[in-house]
């Protein structure tokens, strides 16, 4: 597996702006970091799920179907590629929506969250099945995934009004290097 590519995959799509972190930095500036966190372990563990759920389908379909390994990487390089230019032509500078920072709302959100969803769906197969197919190295891989969400939150937790601020002077560039980091996860699923 190319480590580089999978970490970049990883840390760029969940760093990078989306309904669940523009939602944490909504929550910390209408209700703070205490509410902000709370929300963040909802998302949390519902990206942990997720992840396990896509773990299980995905190795399901690769022992029914061995075949379909090449069909998911397919489908998750097109995705990388899409994800790569929303975020290129995406506008950081629309409204948030406010709303009630709770657990469970951190949670669900990840289930109606479509970058989440297809994310958890492309990164098992695109970047640890078709490497490692035993349980404990699935597990350690899932485990590592949702850190790095995790982490991501904190990120937009503990940083959220300088990042927002940032991202809002200099959008266009930041865009623009996310774009090009998720091109090249793309490109390397297939080296």
């Amino acid at each position: 597996m190319d480590i580089a590519s999978f970490l970049i995959y990883c840390f760029v799509v969940t760093f990078t702006p989306g309904p669940t972190n523009i939602a944490i930095l909504s929550t910390v500036h209408n209700f703070g970091t205490k509410k902000a966190m709370e929300y963040t372990y909802g998302a949390t563990i519902a990206f942990g799920l997720l992840l396990i759920i896509s773990a299980i389908l995905n190795m399901m379909l690769i022992t029914i179907i061995p075949k379909i390994l090449i069909v998911m990487q397919i489908i998750g390089s097109v995705y990388m590629l899409y994800l790569a230019y929303q975020i290129y032509k995406m506008d950081t500078s629309e409204p948030t929506v406010n709303q009630t920072a709770t657990l469970m709302s951190g949670f669900l959100m990840q289930f109606l969250n479509p970058k989440v969803v297809l994310f958890t769906m492309a990164v098992i197969p695109g970047f640890i099945l078709p490497y490692y197919t035993a349980m404990p190295a699935v597990i350690i891989s899932v485990i590592v995934i949702t850190v790095i969400g995790f982490l991501a939150f904190i990120i937009w937790v503990l940083f959220g009004t300088i990042f927002k601020k940032f991202l809002q002077n200099h959008k266009k560039a930041v865009n623009v290097i996310m774009a090009l980091f998720l091109v090249y996860a793309a490109i390397m699923i297939w080296m």
